[in-house]
């Protein structure tokens, strides 16, 4: 590890994003649209990960560490309203998992959210959302057999089967169908085209 000062940097970036997700569950907050807390947390850790990569480059583990790799790859899937940033990490990890040097799974996962938020169809069907019928299930994905292929190439389970543990999981967390959920798209709409995602 070239950088354990900033390896410790990164991980501190994560755990008060998770420490706070973990604060809003207990309120009952979390779920009701984007907390602004939440996106302000998210925002200024995005600011401080451009800063990181600016300085050392693409945060891999030989750079920081297995940990602190994927801390980075986790405050970017959280960074949604900052798309600049998602979009050059995607660039940089792309590169860092042909080198062997990154999780292809969290490719994965960066792809689809990247692609899901301008409306593209999924690669891997790793974003959930409540449909129009108030059910969860996978964002719009590409054909179902290539992206169980593309899952299985990966070592992942079939989106069936991952649909299921997103469903345990949300009725675990007390997650709730969200009331107007017409209203709720029109407020991700407009939240889209404010942070750049969409025109």
């Amino acid at each position: 590890m070239k950088h354990p000062q900033i390896a410790q940097q990164i991980i501190a970036l994560k755990d008060a994003d998770l420490k706070l997700r973990d604060e809003l569950i207990q309120r009952n907050e979390l779920y009701n649209g984007y907390h602004p807390e939440m996106e302000q947390l998210h925002i200024e850790n995005a600011k401080e990960l451009q800063r990181i990569i600016d300085a050392i480059g693409f945060p891999n583990i030989p750079k920081v560490g297995k940990e602190a790799s994927e801390a980075s790859w986790l405050v970017t899937q959280h960074s949604i309203s900052v798309p600049s940033l998602m979009k050059m990490y995607l660039e940089l990890l792309k590169e860092a998992v042909n080198d062997g040097e990154a999780s292809a799974i969290h490719l994965a996962y960066l792809t689809d959210r990247v692609l899901s938020f301008q409306d593209q169809p999924q690669l891997y069907g790793t974003a959930f959302d409540w449909d129009n019928n108030g059910i969860m299930n996978p964002k719009l994905y590409d054909d179902l057999d290539k992206v169980n292929a593309r899952r299985s190439s990966l070592g992942m389970n079939t989106i069936e089967e991952q649909t299921k543990i997103i469903r345990a999981q949300v009725t675990k967390e007390q997650e709730d169908v969200p009331m107007k959920l017409k209203q709720r798209q029109l407020d991700y709409d407009l939240w889209r085209k404010k942070v750049g995602w969409i025109l």
